[in-house]
């Protein structure tokens, strides 16, 4: 099927190591700074934006806030009575704001949109935190046992892994240090100024303590505040807007293609799908009609990739997932060095949410950025 190209015309990501609550400020400061800086970048004006959609996780949870979309007139005022909403997918909200304003635009609704992927998340103490992310598994019905909810559910993912074909946990650890290390290389990584050394690493208790189960305090995704922002235009507006900066329309960048599928909540039934090899099937899915829409053949037409490593097993299960390796075998790429920042294939050179960090609902804007 034949649609309307979306075109991006820039935006603008936070410091993704600030902490704005220990600097007094909160989730609208964090909104309406994210926003405005990207006008700014991408040469974007207010009032050009047609409508707004926003992606967010937990505010009612973190910071007691629902009802965002409202507080995008306060942003600036040539905003007041834009069509505005908010989505939520626990850590696909983002891209689930942007998924939706695509849509509008390929629609034929509007021209231009704006799409704000927010989460504030350490004005509370990390078990708090913790507690807060945790209800986007099933309350009730799974971990239950586990005082850190997702850790516990990943590393029930390395478990099933390691039983179904073998884990070396050192892979996981190489994982961890790439991310880490494209991180320096980010002026807005939350991570890039930490210091690490081998023992960081380690499979052992005193210097990388266990999180819960197989995973370590470096396999995990980071506690992060943070907001992007992402314009998304049609031809037509592309068109004038490429013209007015000076620069022709094709090198503006597109949305060539997309995936989206939803698996069961709860994780064991993610697992208990039938497949191919690929552990979880939606997620391969996803990744082969992206592909498709996109014309690709696969991940050899691909330059980089930026993956959701929320935990390294993530990133570990994806790389077979996008069709680097067979099932079983992510270990070869990580191996072959297919996967570093220099590498033929490089994965994460952002730092991913392991080096970048990962503000919830504001990763998926951030990855499209």
């Amino acid at each position: 099927m034949t649609t309307r190209p979306v075109f991006l015309l820039g935006g603008a990501q936070s410091d993704f190591s600030r902490n704005w609550a220990r600097e007094g400020l909160g989730i609208f400061e964090l909104l309406r700074d994210t926003t405005l800086a990207g006008f700014e970048s991408a040469k974007v004006e207010p009032h050009e934006v047609e409508v707004i959609h926003i992606g967010n996780f937990v505010g009612e949870l973190f910071a007691h806030q629902g009802l965002l979309a409202g507080m995008m007139g306060h942003v600036h005022p040539d905003l007041e009575g834009r069509p505005a909403s908010r989505h939520e997918a626990a850590c696909a909200s983002g891209s689930m704001a942007l998924l939706a304003a695509s849509a509008e635009i390929e629609a034929g609704r509007y021209g231009l949109a704006a799409v704000v992927g927010i989460e504030l998340m350490r004005n509370v103490p990390g078990d708090v935190a913790a507690h807060n992310l945790g209800c986007a598994a099933w309350t009730g019905r799974e971990a239950e046992d586990a005082t850190y909810v997702w850790p516990a559910l990943f590393s029930r993912l390395a478990e099933v892994y390691d039983e179904r074909y073998g884990l070396d946990e050192a892979h996981l650890s190489e994982i961890s240090k790439i991310n880490f290390d494209n991180a320096t290389r980010n002026p807005l990584a939350q991570a890039r100024r930490w210091t690490f050394t081998e023992e960081s690493f380690a499979r052992d208790d005193a210097t990388n303590p266990i999180v819960e189960g197989r995973m370590r305090r470096s396999d995990c995704g980071q506690i992060t505040d943070g907001a992007a922002v992402l314009f998304l235009a049609s031809e037509a507006v592309a068109k004038a807007h490429a013209a007015r900066i000076g620069v022709p329309l094709e090198a503006l960048p597109r949305i060539k293609g997309w995936g989206h599928t939803t698996a069961p909540l709860l994780f064991e039934a993610k697992l208990a799908r039938p497949s191919d090899g690929h552990l979880f099937p939606w997620v391969r899915k996803a990744i082969t009609d992206a592909y498709a829409r996109a014309q690709l053949a696969g991940p050899q037409d691909l330059d980089a990739i930026e993956l959701h490593d929320c935990f390294s097993i993530t990133e570990y299960m994806a790389i077979e997932h996008f069709g680097l390796t067979p099932p079983g075998e992510a270990w070869r790429a990580i191996e072959s060095g297919v996967i570093r920042a220099d590498g033929s294939l490089p994965i994460n050179p952002s730092g991913g949410l392991i080096g970048l960090g990962h503000p919830v609902g504001a990763t998926g804007v951030r990855m499209a950025l």
